[in-house]
């Protein structure tokens, strides 16, 4: 999430908020709403939500729709409603993805007239919030990426000798988050009354679930009283507010100094790197305080690695010992095995019978975008083997798939050289050298 903006009076708003709650970090805000409110607010949440696109909510109501029948129309009468004290949030469309250990995730999918909304007060609160998050929180800010959460646990390990690591995991983090204590941790920074009512509106907002002809709706956020729907434009900061509270009952109750043990943290991932022989008591306190604050540690995902002999993944990226040229020993980063096998199953899964119709030039077109994205993240430490391979595949996988659309046999390394693959189709070219990485250039 990235409050930067090119709207200038948008950007001012946000850096005199920021500025104010950094000269007074006890500060808080009174008079919210009114900026919420203003045009080129919600004009820029518009625009933010519709680069994001997205499905539609319980209404059915898409970008195209506002559009046809005039989108500054549509904005004025949302800024009306705001305005006049007659918004509603409208309940939730739970939709299900499928997660990568074959089980399956829930989805809480806002109206498009609900994500503006939300989209406003991040854009109004978010850089208040901002201020307040530690130096470790790396998940969905501005100027800071998961890279960089990948490379601070890297750092801790190889050049300040924290060399065990808590692995660990959260069950269900969003939807367990507890509404009260969230609210409170809001209310530290917020006063405006209209404001705090409405998020917890959407936090309590009902779910719509349609199976067939039935529909299903509960309001188990509104009777258990916990969770932020993932899904919702919200979320990633709700996340990030709260997540704030482990962080510093680990720093300041001394937890921190004690174990010499360092929390890295994106989103509902993150890691303790410890001195030898800290990890375990490490684990302990972790998990005594995540139940303090009604937060569960999975202990079946949870677990200790010790370097250099173990590895662990984080973020996509397995950090441990690996074996260079002449087989000599060091210490890094490497993608996961889950991420390149992701990778492959997502290449497969565009390269079937079903997209014989498409032609070639669109199915290219969907391949580079996820080739593209995938080597610009993992382009951190020694990564040319795995490109290789990945290369190596997707050439194959791809002559396969013109070859049999085709109605051919065979492998296709004549009808298709790599020419006609890059230059003709413009298949995007797998970095083939160290130089050539993205952040080779950098």
């Amino acid at each position: 999430m990235s409050l930067a903006t090119p709207d200038i009076r948008v950007q001012k708003l946000q850096s005199s908020l920021q500025a104010k709650a950094k000269t007074e970090p006890t500060y808080r805000f009174y008079s919210l709403w009114d900026k919420i409110c203003r045009p080129d607010v919600m004009e820029e949440a518009y625009q933010r939500c519709r680069e994001n696109d997205g499905a539609p909510g319980v209404d059915g109501i898409t970008f195209e729709q506002i559009e046809a029948e005039g989108q500054q129309q549509w904005l004025e009468s949302v800024r009306q409603e705001l305005k006049d004290g007659t918004y509603r949030p409208k309940p939730l469309l739970r939709v299900w993805i499928p997660k990568s250990n074959g089980g399956r995730r829930p989805l809480g999918i806002p109206c498009i007239h609900d994500r503006i909304v939300m989209m406003a007060a991040i854009l109004v609160i978010g850089p208040i919030f901002d201020a307040d998050l530690l130096d470790n929180q790396y998940g969905f800010r501005p100027k800071l990426d998961a890279k960089m959460a990948v490379r601070r646990v890297f750092w801790h390990i190889k050049d300040r000798g924290r060399r065990e690591v808590v692995d660990a995991d959260l069950r269900d983090y969003f939807t367990s988050i507890p509404h009260g204590p969230l609210m409170r941790s809001l209310t530290r920074r917020i006063a405006d009354g209209r404001l705090l009512s409405t998020i917890k509106g959407w936090l309590t907002a009902p779910v719509v679930e349609r199976s067939g002809r039935r529909t299903i709706r509960t309001a188990d956020a509104r009777k258990f009283k916990k969770g932020t729907p993932q899904g919702s434009p919200l979320s990633p900061l709700l996340a990030n507010i709260y997540f704030r509270r482990f962080l510093l009952a680990w720093r300041d109750h001394g937890h921190q100094e004690q174990l010499d043990a360092y929390v890295v943290n994106y989103a509902d991932d993150f890691v303790i790197c410890c001195r030898p022989g800290q990890a375990e008591a490490a684990m302990k306190r972790m998990t005594v305080l995540m139940n303090r604050i009604g937060l569960e540690v999975n202990e079946t995902k949870t677990r200790i690695a010790r370097l250099p002999t173990e590895r662990f993944t984080f973020l996509g990226y397995t950090i441990g010992r690996f074996y260079g040229k002449g087989g000599q020993a060091f210490i890094g980063t490497r993608p996961s095995k889950k991420a390149v096998l992701r990778l492959l199953r997502r290449i497969h899964e565009r390269t079937t019978p079903q997209w014989y119709p498409d032609t070639p030039e669109n199915t290219v077109i969907v391949i580079s975008r996820l080739l593209r994205g995938w080597c610009g993240y993992f382009d951190q430490g020694p990564v040319m083997k795995t490109y290789d391979f990945i290369r190596q595949y997707v050439d194959r996988r791809l002559r396969h798939w013109l070859m049999r659309r085709a109605g051919g046999r065979g492998r296709g390394f004549e009808q298709y050289p790599q020419d006609y693959l890059h230059n003709t189709l413009k298949l995007f070219r797998i970095p083939s050298r160290r130089t050539d990485r993205s952040s080779a250039k950098v």
